[in-house]
């Protein structure tokens, strides 16, 4: 049986690109884990990351993505709105597939021994990995944050860490790791930017609070939007469906005056969770998960995948293909142009590797494996550029999105607008860069491949050239408002040659 567990590491960086960069691309070295979503916020400065796979490599990812962490955060430089603790704030595991919660519990207190005997960072556990009653509940744990911790743990047994020693690691913190069922980040904006409403509004729906069950929420102030934030985790989405949370936010809301002007899900949302709200609102008689059309295909898909091998080859490129077709900024031309990339690299990579099994080719073996390899790795580079390259525009919208009402607020707001677009142009130009080499090594694998596969090997060049023209005209894009002339000129510079080394094939 399949073991899958899913982990969402919360880190204490939401404005620096290049910080969470490093920190995805530390756990994604790990084999056999995958990255299903990564979102920042510049208001709360924090990341949110999700992680599966098998519960080993998941937990040597975490532990690599608190080490990282470790290197780039410093706790006494960061401020957000979002509370927190430590530089990883906090790590959850939560079984999917073949693994019990108490595998969960099992898991999260090795990972947390390892974190203090690798980072001398300590560790307090929670929910069902809780080893003290009044652990269970996170927000127990990090009362007084970094810095409140930072001067209590040292003299007060009992805000003590469960592993490590009776003190917070200087810059880091300490992280809390536990195990838990789905959770759902869910975040209602009102129309007002007094967070003491927002505030009151998460006291009375908050279960601690005798507000409601599976609910824990707290009000936050988006002064990039001047707006009031009440977030909230729903910790058993099915015992209390989010429409029964927005419809309660929406009633306290109006006692105060003012509305909802929207909500997002942080992460991700188990379809299911989606399908019980749409029953709610639309009031369907006799509504059933099965007349959900995905849910359709998709279980007849499996039938005919386990009578008669792999499914239809559509149904793996269709969530890309949503998710590029959503009204959404990303992911965008920047991520299609590194997926083209990656296609041809792919191609490439097929076709050496069949053409090194033919006796015709026996005598090019060693440059096809050589050849294979290096196809390889330009494919998951390009792969890897499609959530980079959808991550870095983030960052620039988030930087648009920071408070400007001080001198100081706007010289920090450009700062990072800058920092931001820079990032941005230089993810496409990393994937221009491969896709033009990509486009020179097929040409190469043209010489020594098999004679049948040559249409192939085309395919792939056309494809390396989209790579490198659509990712050329997102760097064009970016450049045009960055004020940074020797940056400009050098990324001008270099478009135009590999716009001409193209030109010349």
């Amino acid at each position: 049986m399949k073991r899958l567990v899913e982990c969402v590491p919360n880190f204490s960086e939401g404005r620096d690109a290049s910080k969470v960069d490093a920190i995805v691309s530390a756990m994604r070295e790990v084999p056999g884990v995958y990255l299903l979503d990564r979102e920042s916020d510049s208001d709360h400065n924090r990341s949110v990351v999700t992680l599966a796979g098998e519960p080993e490599a998941v937990a040597e990812a975490a532990l690599r993505g608190v080490g990282k962490a470790a290197e780039l955060i410093d706790l006494t430089k960061h401020s957000g709105a979002h509370p927190r603790m430590g530089a990883t704030d906090v790590v959850p595991f939560i079984p999917i597939e073949g693994v019990t919660i108490e595998d969960c519990v099992a898991l999260s207190r090795k990972v947390g021994r390892e974190i203090w005997e690798r980072f001398r960072i300590p560790v307090y556990f929670y929910e069902a990995a809780a080893q003290r009653p009044e652990r269970a509940n996170l927000e127990n744990i990090r009362k007084g944050q970094f810095e409140g911790l930072l001067e209590e743990v040292p003299r007060n047994p009992n805000r003590a860490p469960d592993i490590g020693e009776q003190r917070l690691h200087a810059t880091a913190g300490a992280t809390v790791v536990g195990a838990r069922k789905f959770l759902i980040a869910y975040n209602i904006n009102l129309n007002t930017s007094d967070v003491a409403i927002a505030n009151r509004i998460g006291k009375n729906i908050r279960f601690s609070n005798g507000g409601l069950r599976y609910v824990k929420a707290m009000g936050v102030d988006l002064r990039g939007r001047n707006l009031a934030q009440v977030s909230i985790n729903l910790t058993d989405f099915e015992q209390t469906p989010i429409h029964r949370v927005f419809e309660m936010v929406k009633r306290e809301a109006e006692r105060y005056g003012v509305s909802i002007v929207g909500s997002e899900i942080v992460g991700l949302i188990p379809k299911r969770a989606i399908e019980l709200t749409a029953d709610f609102y639309l009031q369907l008689e006799n509504f059933s998960p099965a007349q959900v059309f995905e849910n359709r295909i998709e279980a007849s898909f499996a039938g005919a995948a386990s009578a008669e091998g792999p499914g239809k080859l559509a149904a793996l490129a269709q969530p890309f293909l949503d998710a590029v077709a959503q009204p959404t900024a990303t992911p965008g031309g920047g991520s299609v142009a590194a997926l083209a990339g990656a296609l041809g690299a792919s191609l490439g990579q097929m076709v050496a590797g069949l053409s090194r099994k033919k006796k015709s080719q026996a005598a090019f073996v060693e440059p096809l494996s050589d050849a294979l390899a290096e196809f390889h790795s330009t494919s998951r580079a390009l792969a890897e550029a499609i959530d980079r390259d959808a991550a870095s525009f983030e960052f620039v919208m988030a930087a648009y999105k920071l408070p400007q009402s001080t001198p100081e607020e706007q010289g920090r707001r450009e700062s990072a607008i800058q920092s931001a677009l820079q990032g941005a142009a230089e993810v496409p130009m990393e994937v221009a860069r491969k896709a033009a080499h990509l486009f020179d090594l097929l040409g190469q694998l043209e010489k020594i491949a098999s004679p049948s596969m040559l249409s192939d090997i085309r395919v792939g060049r056309l494809m390396a050239t989209a790579a490198v023209q659509g990712a050329l005209a997102n760097v064009a894009i970016n450049l045009e408002s960055i004020t940074d002339a020797g940056f400009s000129s050098q990324m001008r510079s270099e478009s135009e040659s590999l716009s001409a080394r193209l030109a010349k094939s």
